[in-house]
């Protein structure tokens, strides 16, 4: 009876829908289509998703974030080599142009007041790399990886990798009934332009999101680039990003569950320090009832 009431109780602070805005696309054996370690539907005896907000620049955020090795040039350089495709969204359901994730990388304005030599050269152009590959706004697929060109640096007219500081990322919670343990399942990852850097709009802006087991598979494994940089205990030692990422060896915050509104902690208990206080209750809870879930 207690573990039910506990049911209950998590429930009503989270909300009972599954998630009417998350649904995922899984395949006829019943599995998740984007999960690196997939769960059997039938094999989730509890789940529930969550949206965390984790800024690079906290300190412990920055071993992601070491200087030519961030995160966010890693994964830049990967769409731009054409081994990495972008979503419009942490769906994950429709892709992004390459158009469009260049356009998003643009600072607005940037290209005024170049002469034709100057943008014959290459400075305010934004046509290039694999935006005649074959792209467009498909969903679904695998990366494009044929005639891969060597990973393109940041054009003039473009933000820096190190002004978009900011990832949002999309867990599921599982508890897989069947090996009897907890699993943080990553299903995204989205770059996000803090607000500070997009002078133009005031507003962080989200630039491209993307599948967390495409990241791992064409991007982080075997990258010499992609490393969780180890300062603190052994410089030698150091981590590649998704072993990072199955360590949770980052620090964020809750800023979303899974509801039929689809709204975000802020808009449900109210902004600034509200938000952080709830979103703080509600994490403890979510450690209180995981470690408690054993008595059921």
């Amino acid at each position: 009876m207690k573990i039910i009431q506990k049911l209950c109780l998590l429930f009503a602070v989270l909300g009972l829908s599954l998630g009417v805005a998350t649904a995922q696309e899984r395949d006829e054996f019943g599995y998740n289509i984007n999960s690196l370690r997939p769960i059997h539907e039938h094999d989730q005896l509890w789940k529930r998703t969550v949206w965390v907000r984790m800024d690079c620049r906290e300190k412990q955020n920055k071993p992601f974030f070491a200087k030519n090795n961030e995160i966010s040039k890693v994964i830049i350089e990967a769409v731009k080599a054409g081994i990495l495709r972008p979503f419009q969204n942490d769906s994950l359901l429709t892709r992004m142009s390459y158009e469009n994730f260049i356009e998003n990388l643009t600072i607005p304005g940037s290209d005024e007041g170049l002469t034709e030599e100057e943008k014959a050269m290459g400075f305010g152009d934004d046509s290039g790399g694999w935006g005649d590959s074959g792209w467009g706004d498909e969903g679904g697929g695998g990366a494009e990886s044929e005639g891969s060109a060597e990973p393109a640096v940041a054009s003039s007219n473009e933000y820096f990798p190190h002004q978009i500081n900011i990832l949002e990322i999309r867990i599921d919670l599982i508890f897989d009934k069947k090996r009897s343990r907890w699993y943080r399942d990553i299903q995204s990852i989205t770059l996000i332009l803090p607000a500070e850097a997009n002078s133009a709009k005031g507003v962080d802006q989200p630039i491209a999101s993307f599948s967390y087991k495409e990241l791992v598979e064409n991007v982080f494994k075997d990258n010499d680039n992609a490393i969780w940089y180890n300062d603190a205990n052994n410089p030698r030692e150091h981590r590649n990003l998704s072993e990072a990422f199955d360590l949770t060896l980052y620090a964020a915050h809750m800023i979303k569950y899974s509801n039929p509104d689809d709204a975000f902690i802020q808009d449900v208990y109210g902004a600034d320090k509200a938000a952080i206080v709830a979103s703080m209750q509600l994490e403890h809870q979510l450690v209180d009832f995981e470690t408690e879930f054993w008595e059921y």
